[in-house]
């Protein structure tokens, strides 16, 4: 019995027999390697913010932010090309040979670029040279992204999952050690490139071994191929780590260091709610990819699936993030960073839009519209920059917190427009509807709930616990009425 027990589980674990069993294998694995890397970056995080107090953490952040600005110039959007063109055809991957060396021609020309312009953002030499360590850990994590794209081709979400835990670990240990002992900013961006280069070089030697040898080929027809249909996509990114970080860029190059620490200790709380957003896109992208080839009718009940599971988050996230915003930033920032808190409010609603509109953008990509993504999200930088400059003089923090939420309200809409007018996928359906209607009502009874005194007063950790059990009974036991009175045909 345990024998077949142990064989059942490997199978749904390892192997690739259904549609089904696969995406609950991916879902798995993902959630296995997210949930435990975020949290093991975010506890360095924290000791981060804690022990170099908010000046010092602005200045990582400030550096981290302005590098993540270059990540077009060696991604250029090739991870999801090949993602979704080795997922459709097994028999391309020999091309991937080409984009390893592609990759490493990129990531040259992005460190000179990097380097050239820290003289220009920044006279402060520690920053400096904080910036010159955390380019190199970005351009070696971009191997490895590369690498987990081919991974993610094959679904084999496993070998991602223990490469990336391998990182965070390493990172984690590093940095706290450090931060214990020799605390500096400095010595905090070594951990992060000290655990990159060390899972790069474990990475390497499995996949060549492994999985797929490596080689090298500088065959420029495959170049150009795949930076034809990449560049979209690299523009994508581009515009989208502009309204993500540029906030942090421009504090930092006006002198507001330590708003910009209290404003990315509330963001860095933000990455982990949006977590489970990532986790599900990732699991679906290459289902969906699939079937656009092979039927219209499975696409669309695959993206019906996602946006149910995306409602169902959303709503519940956003509303008990505001609610129980002063609670969180005090218990895990302590009373030095209470600036965090409004931001942190503001922030937590892009999450929502973030949840309910990354199956559309998703889509646009699939049916090879990446170009509508492209222009949607120049118009979301483009007003995220002019609202900087006109609100950050004035609120600092606050005014770069809602130039953010102003410039993902533009683009939600602007998704949903594309979606609806250019192509074969319907949008809503009834179904959609009242699950949306259920999701609401369950979380305005989880907001009352954790308002009242004798729950919002305990710990934080066992109000969210109660909060989110109010909410998933009283969900699920709304969707079990309406199945029964026919109000809903079929549950999540």
């Amino acid at each position: 019995m345990k024998k077949i027990d142990i064989i059942g589980i490997r199978t749904i674990l390892f192997d690739n027999k259904t549609i089904k069993q696969t995406i609950f294998k991916n879902i798995s694995w993902l959630t296995f390697e997210t949930v435990i890397s975020k949290l093991l970056m975010l506890v360095l995080l924290i000791y981060a913010a804690r022990i170099l107090g908010a000046t010092e953490y602005g200045k990582f952040t400030f550096a981290l932010a302005f590098i993540s600005l270059f990540a077009i110039f060696h991604e250029f959007g090739l991870p999801l090309i090949v993602t979704r063109e080795f997922s459709r055809e097994e028999e391309r991957e020999k091309e991937f040979y080409s984009i390893f060396s592609l990759k490493i021609v990129l990531s040259s020309l992005a460190l000179i670029l990097i380097l050239i312009s820290s003289f220009f953002i920044t006279s402060d030499p520690v920053i400096q040279k904080i910036i010159l360590i955390l380019a190199l850990f970005s351009l070696v994590n971009g191997f490895l992204t590369i690498i987990y794209a081919f991974f993610q081709a094959r679904q084999r979400m496993e070998y991602r999952a223990w490469a990336a835990i391998l990182q965070a670990s390493a990172a984690a240990a590093v940095g706290i050690f450090v931060l214990l002992n020799f605390p500096s900013v400095r010595n905090l961006s070594y951990s992060y490139l000290f655990a990159s280069l060390v899972t790069l070089i474990f990475v390497l030697f499995f996949f060549h071994f492994k999985v797929f040898p490596l080689r090298i080929s500088w065959q420029k027809k495959i170049w150009q191929k795949f930076l034809k249909m990449s560049w979209p996509l690299a523009f994508i990114s581009l515009f989208g780590v502009i309204y993500t970080y540029i906030d942090s860029v421009m504090m930092g190059y006006w002198g507001y260091i330590t708003e910009t620490g209290w404003y990315n200790a509330a963001y860095s709380i933000i990455h982990i709610a949006l977590v489970p957003a990532g986790l599900i896109s990732t699991a679906f992208y290459p289902v969906l990819s699939r079937f656009f080839k092979e039927s219209k009718e499975k696409l669309q009940n695959a993206l019906n699936n996602q946006m149910e599971i995306m409602i169902l988050l959303a709503f519940p996230l956003v509303a008990g993030g505001i609610v129980l915003a002063p609670k969180m930033i005090s218990f895990i920032y302590g009373l030095d960073f209470s600036p965090s808190i409004l931001a942190f409010q503001i922030l937590i609603i892009i999450a929502g839009f973030v949840f309910l509109s990354s199956p559309f953008h998703q889509l646009l990509i699939v049916l090879n519209q990446q170009k509508k993504v492209f222009y949607i999200t120049a118009v979301g930088a483009a007003i995220n920059i002019i609202l900087n400059f006109l609100l950050i003089p004035r609120f600092n923090l606050y005014g770069a917190a809602a130039a953010t939420l102003i410039a993902y309200f533009i683009m939600f809409i602007l998704v949903l427009f594309s979606v609806k007018y250019f192509t074969p996928i319907s949008l809503f359906n009834f179904q959609l509807i009242k699950i949306l209607i259920l999701a609401v009502l369950s979380t305005g009874l989880m907001c009352f709930l954790i308002k009242q005194p004798f729950v919002y007063g305990l710990n934080i950790i066992l109000t969210l616990i109660l909060g989110m059990l109010v909410y998933f009974v009283t969900f699920f036991t709304f969707q079990k009425i309406a199945r029964k009175t026919g109000f809903l045909k079929s549950s999540i």
